[in-house]
């Protein structure tokens, strides 16, 4: 229902994203085991797209079933969408979550990614895009949230940004369990991952922001002048991006208003993508 309100209010413009989380989230804060997550993911987005068909919503899967059998709930259906089919995208990181995102989704939506290291999770999207009984869509878009830090001092906007990386690196999740410190060593930075996860599990935080390399927070960044900026949004739509995100970062409010005024700046003189 909140997602049809959005869209509404929006004219059409909502786009709705889904993703799995983790286990610390599921079972600490939606009480729901984290078992079998991409059937679990495959099934709720066929019950959102259905109830926003406005169609009764009667669904029997293996791990949803609407209405329940033995309670007093009947078929609903929505009264009212701006659309009937609102895109869906799906938030991923592991290869086998990456897939699935390609199989069923509108779009891919990226974290801490790259544009060298994009080939491989474009093959993981191509490999889902594959399965679609009737072949690949004609358009899937790939979006990418990247932190952005400017200045003339790239290693100043680097310890500015660093914080958040080794927060998802270190932190997000269990010390067996973390999708984000996982992505970390399929970068090449299995090392320097386990340092941070280790000193952020043992609350040093900001010893773990320092303990992550600057090349790893550069690499998925946005960081430094005008025209480094440029040439970063120029190598991610080189490398098969269709939209970034930007994640503002500063001390203040307005030096985070200031590093968005340079993006815009940048974009335009990219003069393509989004």
């Amino acid at each position: 229902m909140a997602a049809a309100s959005l869209d509404s209010l929006s004219g059409g413009r909502f786009r709705l994203g889904l993703g799995v989380s983790g286990p610390q989230v599921s079972e600490g804060w939606h009480g729901v085991r984290f078992d079998a997550p991409l059937a679990r993911t495959r099934e709720y987005a066929d019950v959102v797209r259905l109830a926003l068909s406005r169609r009764p919503l009667v669904y029997e899967g293996s791990h949803l079933t609407l209405p329940l059998p033995d309670g007093p709930g009947k078929p609903l259906r929505l009264t009212h969408t701006h659309r009937r089919a609102i895109p869906l995208y799906l938030a991923a990181v592991g290869p086998r979550n990456t897939e699935l995102a390609g199989e069923i989704a509108d779009g891919w939506l990226g974290v801490f990614v790259s544009p060298e290291h994009f080939v491989e999770q474009r093959a993981h999207l191509d490999t889902g895009m594959a399965r679609r009984p009737q072949g690949p869509p004609a358009a899937f878009d790939t979006s990418a949230t990247v932190a952005l830090a400017t200045g003339d001092d790239l290693e100043e906007c680097a310890r500015t940004v660093s914080p958040y990386p080794a927060l998802y690196v270190g932190g997000m999740g269990s010390r067996k369990q973390n999708f984000y410190h996982q992505l970390a060593g399929r970068m090449g930075y299995a090392k320097e991952a386990d340092r941070v996860q280790e000193l952020y599990l043992e609350r040093r935080w900001a010893e773990a922001a320092a303990a992550l390399p600057p090349q790893f927070v550069d690499d998925t960044s946005l960081l430094g002048d005008v025209d480094r900026i440029t040439e970063r949004m120029r190598r991610y739509a080189d490398a098969g991006i269709t939209t970034l995100t930007v994640a503002p970062w500063g001390k203040d409010p307005a030096a985070r208003r200031d590093a968005l005024e340079v993006a815009v700046a940048a974009h335009a003189r990219l003069g393509r993508g989004r």
